[in-house]
């Protein structure tokens, strides 16, 4: 078993308006489509894959959008911001593109020695973009629609709101294997230093209370690289008092979940078999994909999602 977690694989949030979480997320952040899927728990609802290229875990944000979905609240047991990595120079560039697309920014801002950009999409889900000096150790999307001198190159880390800071912290350093890089108060900044991407977790205790909602975070997912390692992790959470779910099958992934000392919903998956077993990497996200178990009842599925229009690649 690696007895280590290799900092976040994907984080998963709620959305309301379909079309413009697809178009925020692909024309304004210039994140891919790689999956255009729905919920296995609820088929008639989608599920965006938004990530890299190819997918790669510690890229990958998706979305339940449910047009119906009322307002969130953003507090304890949730993730409270989502953070992601761009080239330490653009910024400034960053700051002029939402500005130009009605994207409001809370300008450049300096936390814990970095520049860092808050804003948040259109359901009110924050975010943050964050220049970081190692984007050259990571190949951007060069044939996405932004220049690869400021292109998204995956999650930098997250924020988590907690009501028990000592348990949260606990499971992250001593189980997890994160250490702590900061200590300010009722705010811990931690990180898995044997992670590229998704390695920076900041813990801050809040006794505002979380409502979901659109806008808000389902859940976080932590990588382990295969089978025998998620079975290793669940026997291990089981012997510490979690409550840990059987492997559900996520056909690009496999899943565990359980909810940790602030009931944040926490999911570790493998890194594998990778979004690239049912289409082609220049096709993905190109058309609707449903898991062998859902085929038979494709028509009936389809019909009772909302029409896309899906993103076209065109460099700018």
């Amino acid at each position: 078993m690696t007895d280590l977690i290799n900092g976040i694989h994907h984080i998963t949030a709620i959305a309301s308006d379909p079309q413009r979480n697809l178009d925020f997320y692909t024309r304004v952040l210039g994140l891919r489509m790689i999956k255009l899927t729905v919920n296995f728990d609820d088929p008639a609802t989608y599920h965006f894959y938004f990530a890299d290229e190819s997918g790669s875990p510690g890229t990958v944000l998706t979305f339940f959008p449910f047009p119906s979905a009322r307002r969130g609240q953003v507090g304890a047991g949730q993730v409270g911001v989502i953070s992601f990595a761009v080239p330490a120079n653009s910024l400034d560039e960053w700051q002029r593109r939402l500005a130009g697309l009605n994207v409001s920014s809370l300008g450049i801002q300096e936390r814990f020695g970095e520049q860092v950009l808050p804003f948040q999409d259109p359901d009110g889900l924050r975010l943050k973009l964050v220049g970081v000096p190692y984007e050259r150790q990571i190949p951007a999307w060069e044939a996405g629609p932004l220049p690869v001198d400021m292109a998204i190159r995956g999650f930098h880390g997250a924020t988590l709101l907690v009501g028990n800071l000592d348990g949260s912290a606990r499971l992250l350093e001593q189980v997890f294997g994160f250490e702590r890089l900061h200590e300010t108060g009722s705010h811990l900044r931690l990180k898995a230093s044997h992670a590229q991407l998704g390695n920076h977790i900041d813990l801050i205790l809040t006794d505002q209370a979380g409502l979901g909602g659109a806008g808000t975070n389902h859940h976080i997912a932590w990588r382990t690289p295969g089978d025998a390692d998620q079975l290793a992790w669940l026997k291990k959470l089981r012997s510490l008092g979690y409550h840990v779910t059987p492997v559900q099958d996520r056909q690009y992934f496999h899943s565990i979940y359980f909810r940790e000392d602030s009931k944040i919903l926490y999911e570790i998956a493998t890194d594998g078999p990778g979004f690239t077993i049912d289409e082609s990497i220049e096709s993905l996200g190109s058309q609707l994909r449903l898991p062998p178990w859902f085929e038979a009842d494709r028509e009936t599925i389809q019909a009772q999602l909302p029409t896309l229009q899906l993103p076209v690649t065109v460099n700018q």
